[in-house]
């Protein structure tokens, strides 16, 4: 029996079908080589408001070691610790500097959002935040009562929360509520919960909103023609 040899020739006679003659194809085994793809490098743009500087008031005093940031103000202190994508620095002429420390897409992401932590950060501890709230429906009404907020929506007994640390809130005509505080995350996270008891429903406004929220109405069912 012959041997065959990855290396060698193979020849066999075909016969064409367009041309009806016979013809000579020589096949040759060869090893397959990987086709390699070539990646194309992911541009990250800067982001435009990573960028921006942040500037620091003088009755705030500024903490960094390493990735971690203390800012100290008239109405309280705060703390962030800082991704490995991002560094913070503070320029000579005071003002904070927020910055990419790789070239990837996630620091890209990340670079415009621990901007504005920062400049929150800033702002909150020398000015403060708010965030205002409206009760709409008849008898909905809101009160304290000593570190508690205390809702009356409708329910068969009154809803009573406990106000965090940090914050303070205001009730003004037993329908509007003022929650301010240092915090911008934890002012934000206490509204949305005191929301989250009675959203406003669609139909007749009914329900607990923030004071510059715009409420789609929809129209009610028609009454059935006779």
């Amino acid at each position: 029996m012959a041997s065959f040899s990855p290396s060698t020739h193979s020849s066999c006679n075909l016969t064409s079908v367009f041309l009806g003659e016979r013809t000579g194809i020589c096949f040759m085994k060869s090893p397959v080589s990987r086709v390699g793809f070539l990646r194309k490098p992911v541009e990250c743009k800067e982001s435009r408001i990573g960028k921006q500087p942040i500037a620091v008031p003088s009755n705030v005093s500024i903490t960094l070691e390493g990735q971690d940031l203390k800012v100290k103000g008239p109405l309280g202190e705060l703390s962030r610790t800082y991704p490995r994508e991002v560094k913070v620095e503070r320029e000579e002429s005071g003002y904070l500097k927020v910055s990419k420390a790789m070239d990837t897409r996630r620091a890209n992401q990340m670079h415009g959002l621990f901007r504005t932590l920062t400049d929150n950060m800033v702002v909150g501890v020398s000015k403060g935040f708010e965030k205002r709230l409206q009760l709409i429906g008849v008898g909905y009404r809101a009160m304290l009562e000593g570190k508690d907020l205390v809702l009356n929506l409708g329910f068969s007994h009154p809803v009573r929360m406990a106000i965090p640390e940090g914050i303070q809130v205001k009730v003004e005509d037993n329908t509007r509520i003022a929650v301010s505080g240092f915090d911008k995350c934890s002012i934000g996270e206490f509204a949305a919960a005191i929301r989250k008891w009675r959203p406003p429903e669609p139909y007749k406004g009914k329900g607990v909103k923030y004071a510059d929220e715009i409420v789609r109405r929809k129209e009610g069912k028609a009454g059935k023609k006779k």
